[in-house]
């Protein structure tokens, strides 16, 4: 908890962290007011889905233009730029009046979105080399708490029942104010000029990214196939009959996973980052095979426990991206969290494929399989004493 303690004293660590949050708080919103948007342009479910993908496309999108922006403007100026347009179109899809402008708005989000997720873990990664720190794991607790402050603030107003469009307004103001204010403790930062290869292919400097790359996809490919499908695992496999209860596994993943993150900076700067994916790996195989049970109680437990094993994972991922040899942070975070949200994206695709032609528990096994092979190939970099990715 140094890092939390840390981040809730000193304003130049806070600054940053606000914007994990903020990107969450307003997504928390926006997740609430779905079902109105698909009621009130009467969508039918593949609709809505193309149109969420649409998001999913301008983040992916505008990754590999990131790193070059980022050099040029500033990797704090392009974070407050990048937050702030982000919440400002986050009021084109209340506004949208059909389908198409539903469509276009939301890969408009997705644009600002991908722009922001990059910068500001380029600018965390930036700080803890500058000042020696860890806390880019609480930083991404806070990613998960705004999306906890999104939700409660949303069903409050919700249960006050003030207009979407009033709702969204307001959070757009609160995100924008708040983030203007504390700008101004990283808004001078830019990236660490590196002694780059100017020999060297664009390709060659990823090669040394490729297994944290491996692992990122295989981490949120859970993470993304968990979200989707862990309620209907207690519901077809564990067999429960109340869907508010198939929920808990879900509530229970999430909020591990919010603590794990919070205490992540600490048991990395004591045994160091690969050893943090490892454990967190060899944790969450555990989890996965207490869901495995298909009890109950242990299917609970179990996903409590992947929650906090994957938690520390991605974390250490863009840290370790961020001080990798010859390539910029922002181009390394990019490469890596875009082959990550690859993964988030096709996991719960590739696992409905595997349920309908066997069932979701062998689903939840390849899960545990991508998760053992992430393990192996952090126990690869360790045995083998690299220092190329300086994790």
């Amino acid at each position: 908890m140094n890092s939390l303690r840390l981040i809730l004293t000193n304003k130049r660590y806070f600054a940053p962290c606000w914007v994990f949050a903020s990107i969450n708080l307003l997504m928390g919103t926006w997740v609430l007011y779905i079902p109105d948007i698909k009621e009130k342009l009467r969508l039918n479910d593949a609709e809505l889905g193309i149109a969420l993908f649409c998001l999913a496309a301008g983040i992916i999108l505008i990754l590999p233009f990131v790193p070059f922006l980022s050099k040029k403007i500033g990797t704090g100026k392009l974070t407050l730029i990048g937050i702030s347009l982000f919440a400002c179109s986050f009021m084109l899809p209340f506004l949208a009046t059909n389908y198409s402008s539903l469509c276009m708005s939301l890969f408009v989000i997705g644009i600002f979105s991908g722009t922001t997720d990059i910068t500001m873990n380029a600018l965390v990664s930036e700080i803890e080399k500058s000042e020696d720190s860890n806390f880019m794991s609480a930083a991404h607790g806070f990613f998960s708490l705004g999306g906890v402050l999104g939700a409660g603030i949303g069903s409050l107003l919700i249960g006050l029942y003030i207009p979407s469009l009033t709702h969204i307004i307001l959070m757009i103001a609160l995100v924008l104010i708040t983030n203007l204010i504390v700008s101004k403790n990283y808004i001078k930062i830019k990236e660490t000029s590196k002694n780059e290869d100017k020999s060297a292919s664009s390709f060659s400097k990823l090669i040394p990214l490729l297994g944290l790359a491996f692992i990122a996809f295989g981490i949120m490919a859970s993470e993304g196939a968990i979200e989707h499908w862990s309620n209907l695992y207690f519901l077809e496999i564990v067999g429960v009959s109340n869907k508010s209860v198939a929920g808990l596994g879900f509530v229970l993943f999430s909020t591990t996973m919010t603590i794990g993150r919070f205490f992540g900076d600490k048991i990395s700067a004591e045994i160091g980052g690969i050893k943090v994916i490892i454990y967190g790996g060899i944790l969450a195989s555990i989890g996965f095979g207490l869901v495995l049970t298909s009890q109950y109680l242990t299917t609970l437990f179990g996903f409590a426990i992947i929650g906090l094993g994957l938690s520390v994972i991605i974390p250490e991922i863009f840290r370790a991206a961020g001080k990798a040899k010859n390539i910029s942070a922002s181009a390394a975070i990019s490469f890596v969290s875009g082959v990550g949200f690859i993964g988030f994206l096709i996991g719960p695709v590739v696992l409905g494929f595997i349920s309908n032609n066997s069932n979701l528990k062998m689903s939840f096994i390849t899960l545990l399989i991508v998760v053992i092979i992430s393990v192996l190939i952090a126990l690869g970099k360790f045995k083998s004493n690299t220092s190329k990715n300086n994790i």
